[in-house]
């Protein structure tokens, strides 16, 4: 073998054995033999040996406008051409410019915004801005839920495999998910089941608290648990318990936000609920490190003790994340996804219909999922089918995510740019992977 792709293979063989020389294994990459990656162009990318894969995942939603999008490239060339560092110790019209922005989008009074760069440091600083408002330190947050990867972050994940095995950090308290395919309370899960769970929020405040909560933090769509969606006043009844004892209501949007979920900016939209601090990070910037916290004004003020972020507000990440937004407004990114979401559900409900280890099907607008089971009566969960078909969809040159408490639910998150001619492919390619399975 000669020519581009003879050094391109060799050099994915270079990377593979790097990583496992140089690299922390505790951040293991996807498939039996991972892909390495070294181009891509709207939904699609490219990896070492040249192979060209239609991706479904978009870097777990983070490419939320495709790989390489052509105005936020020059646009961020331009800026990194200019200025390409100042910390928080100075301002920049862009960080400025897209706070505004935010503030008008955001739900309810959310007008004050702290950049950083991830969607852990976003929660850090929303549970620092709820200490100090309530001068509480008590939080409650979903078993199932994830927040991160830093002590406090993990700690306030609910499950076991992101949580390192020395973490402990106390005044944190997990309460029941609702999870209507896995509901305690009935199936299918109703209005009765929302009183239930609003028993198990009071009752642990109750309980496990000193009755005087800070605050009660959730997903709107619990990301990596496996897209689990609320049924519909649980966010209301959750937010009226947490506000009843003095606590306030955290939003985490850091998958769910910016369009994602169909129809809205914000997924919480979806149940007219207002919160008080909203985090949110990946999409907004196109793939550049971008975190933000935002929180209605009289709780930004309450902090008052000195804070930096050496790299929050990068003049270059502010870019991409100002031409994002540009991009996302004009091409209406909430109604796109509302369209193209409807035409990736019913494909996968298709599916379902024909592959009975396809438990559930659910998500809204382009954050979808398929909850993988031994037995659709049982509704025992099955890692190994959810593993076959991420090799099967490899071999179809497709990317597709895992999720779920036993990494048994397909996540599938494309490009909010995505065309109805490259959905339908990602669909049939997705059906030959399933019949591989079968």
């Amino acid at each position: 073998m000669s020519g581009p792709k003879a050094t391109l293979a060799t050099n994915a063989e270079a990377v593979k054995t790097g990583r496992k020389e140089f690299l922390f294994p505790c951040a293991p990459p996807y498939y039996d033999d991972p892909l390495v990656l070294v181009g891509g162009h709207g939904v699609t990318v490219i990896d070492a040996e040249g192979r060209e894969f239609l991706d479904l995942f978009s870097g777990i939603l983070t490419t939320s406008l495709g790989h390489c999008h052509p105005e936020v490239v020059e646009y961020v060339q331009n800026q990194l051409g200019t200025l390409g560092h100042t910390s928080t110790l100075y301002l920049t019209e862009h960080q400025v410019e897209l706070a505004r922005r935010l503030a008008s989008i955001a739900p309810g009074g959310l007008n004050k915004s702290f950049f950083t760069n991830s969607g852990t440091e976003a929660v850090e600083t929303a549970i620092i801005a709820a200490y100090t408002y309530t001068g509480r330190s008590e939080i409650i947050v979903l078993r199932q839920g994830y927040s991160g990867r830093s002590i406090l972050a993990t700690n306030l994940t609910g499950h076991s495999g992101w949580r390192p095995l020395a973490s402990s950090v106390a005044g944190i308290k997990h309460v029941m998910a609702p999870y209507p395919y896995r509901c305690p309370f009935g199936s299918p899960c109703d209005d009765s089941c929302i009183d239930a769970f609003g028993r198990d929020l009071e009752e642990a405040i109750l309980t496990t608290t000193n009755g005087k909560p800070a605050a009660f933090m959730a997903e709107t769509i619990l990301g990596v648990g496996g897209y689990i969606v609320p049924p519909p006043g649980y966010f209301q009844r959750a937010a009226e318990i947490i506000r009843h004892y003095g606590g306030l209501f955290i939003c985490d949007e850091v998958q769910a936000g910016f369009g994602r979920t169909g129809d809205k900016w914000f997924g919480i939209e979806h149940w007219d609920v207002e919160p008080d601090i909203m985090v949110m990070a990946k999409g907004i910037a196109s793939g550049f490190p971008v975190g933000v916290t935002m929180a209605r004004d009289e709780i930004a003020e309450a902090w008052t003790a000195k804070t930096i972020s050496t790299f929050g507000g990068n003049p270059v990440a502010m870019a991409a994340g100002l031409i994002t937004n540009e991009i996302m407004v004009r091409e209406d990114v909430p109604s796109r996804a509302a369209a193209r979401g409807k035409q990736l559900r019913a494909g996968l409900e298709l599916l379902q219909q024909e592959h009975p280890w396809i438990g559930d099907v659910r998500g809204m607008g382009l954050m979808q999922a398929l909850e993988l089971v031994e037995d659709p009566h049982t509704k025992e969960p099955s890692p190994s089918k959810a593993k076959q078909l991420m090799e099967a969809t490899k071999e179809e040159r497709l990317l597709i995510g895992v999720g779920g408490l036993h990494g048994h639910v397909v996540r599938i998150g494309p490009s909010l740019l995505i065309t109805e001619d490259e959905m339908a492919e990602g669909l049939e390619r997705l059906g030959r992977a399933c019949n591989r399975v079968s």
